[in-house]
């Protein structure tokens, strides 16, 4: 098994050593011909959603990485990556990928003073760490997402057949089980 990882922008790295942690190979997409490379799922790191969309645009990347998403790649997008693949922005316009039926709020904790950890019970997995840095919240899902966790009351993990997103950043604590999770997701599609 090996999984891509978005490496244009944020934090990519720590997700590459989450994987290794899990003995899972990663490979680094920055230009076209990297999605020509093997991969069994795609990880999009945290970071802003506006940059990433904009460098995978110019960079010939976003058409073919959507079509991947569409076709049933595994994908798991933190932070960012939750803006990139929500359907809808409540208080953004753009719109990205739009794979995910999520209606998310970018920034709804705030500036970087916003940013805090806390613990909270994951489906599937039990109690686990989560640093929020600048993140968003899930504030509506269709039917046919799965709501994983929250936090007072907001919306922070789901998934949609393919598509895993946290708005919290599981590669910044020591805790492998989120990305266990989508590594079971991997195997199981594959």
């Amino acid at each position: 098994m090996q999984i891509a990882v978005l490496a244009l922008q944020g934090a990519f790295i720590e997700h590459e050593q989450m994987l290794e942690r899990l003995g899972v190979s990663s490979v680094e997409i920055r230009q076209k011909r990297d999605l020509e490379r093997p991969y069994d799922g795609l990880i999009i790191p945290g970071g802003e959603s506006t940059v990433q969309g904009k460098l995978m645009r110019e960079l010939g990347l976003f058409e073919p990485i959507k079509k991947q998403i569409e076709q049933g790649l595994p994908v798991f997008g933190t932070c960012a990556g939750l803006l990139l693949l929500a359907k809808k922005i409540e208080n953004d316009e753009r719109q990205h990928f739009a794979t995910m039926d999520i209606t998310a709020v970018r920034n709804a904790y705030g500036r970087q003073l916003g940013s805090f950890y806390t613990e909270a019970d994951f489906q599937g997995i039990g109690n686990i760490p989560m640093t929020f840095i600048r993140a968003p919240y899930i504030d509506s899902v269709s039917d046919n997402v799965e709501v994983l966790a929250a936090v007072d009351g907001k919306i922070v993990a789901a998934k949609q057949d393919n598509q895993l997103v946290t708005a919290f950043h599981p590669e910044l604590n020591d805790n492998l089980s989120v990305h266990q999770y989508f590594v079971n997701m991997v195997s199981q599609k594959a």
